[in-house]
């Protein structure tokens, strides 16, 4: 069965640095494409980083260019999300995700996680 398990959030003061993990199983990591996206109270659903199932990335929010960075370890089943320079406006619940084109950043979002809380919060 597909699982996919967030792990790393927290509470970090503006400026911080975060590392979000999601560990993978039930499925060929390699094989398919995993997005974070984030969801903040009151807030639509806000995708935030894909890679695909051949390593490229691309940033769905333009206000996370240059400070997040998603990569994939498929040996550890895992794929982290680093999140540099932290906002206030970061504040949400992380999930991250499969899509339904598989292993393309395209289209929505399969499953997903229960997801981790990052608050930015001096």
């Amino acid at each position: 069965q597909l699982q996919l398990v967030e792990s790393g959030g927290g509470l970090v003061q503006p400026g911080g640095s975060l590392r979000l993990s999601c560990a993978t199983s039930g499925f060929t990591l390699a094989d398919y494409a995993i997005a974070w996206f984030r969801q903040a109270p009151g807030k639509e659903r806000e995708g935030v980083s894909c890679i695909t199932s051949s390593g490229i990335t691309i940033n769905y929010a333009g206000s996370v260019k240059g400070r997040f960075t998603i990569s994939r370890d498929s040996a550890k089943n895992t794929v982290y999300l680093q999140m540099n320079s932290l906002k206030p406006e970061d504040t949400a619940i992380y999930h991250c995700a499969t899509l339904r084109s598989r292993s393309s950043c395209l289209g929505s979002f399969a499953s997903w996680g229960q997801g981790t809380q990052v608050t930015v919060s001096s």
